[in-house]
């Protein structure tokens, strides 16, 4: 039975993303060679949205999205966008190194678990 989601950036600067990843947002991880690292993510969700064009997008989810921001940004996170409600929750961006856009919200919604 599935138990969890693998989730990949693609980055044309990885050392500077994984650092960004454990640096700054603080995810722990495992080497698994080579300072390749893989981070583990305390819980996680997959939703379907429509769309012409198929792609996918990974979004990184938080309870209280002012706090977060002002933690990220003492840390030197720059956000792309202001916070804006959305209706399923609030939503901002920022970038990972290799100008890989990331979303950032907290949720409106109740998780099943």
């Amino acid at each position: 039975m599935i138990r969890g989601v693998h989730a990949m950036f693609f980055s044309s600067k990885p050392e500077e993303a994984r650092a960004f990843l454990r640096d700054k947002l603080g995810l722990a991880g495992s080497d698994v060679g080579d300072g390749w690292l893989i981070f583990d993510v305390a819980e996680g969700e997959v939703g379907v949205h429509p769309s012409e064009k198929p792609s996918h997008d990974i979004s990184f989810y938080c309870d209280d999205i002012e706090a977060t921001v002002a933690e990220l940004k003492a840390k030197g996170v720059e956000f792309s966008t202001e916070i804006s409600d959305q209706g399923f929750g609030l939503v901002t961006s920022f970038m990972i190194p290799g100008d890989v856009p990331v979303t950032l919200y907290q949720p409106k919604y109740t998780k099943g678990s």
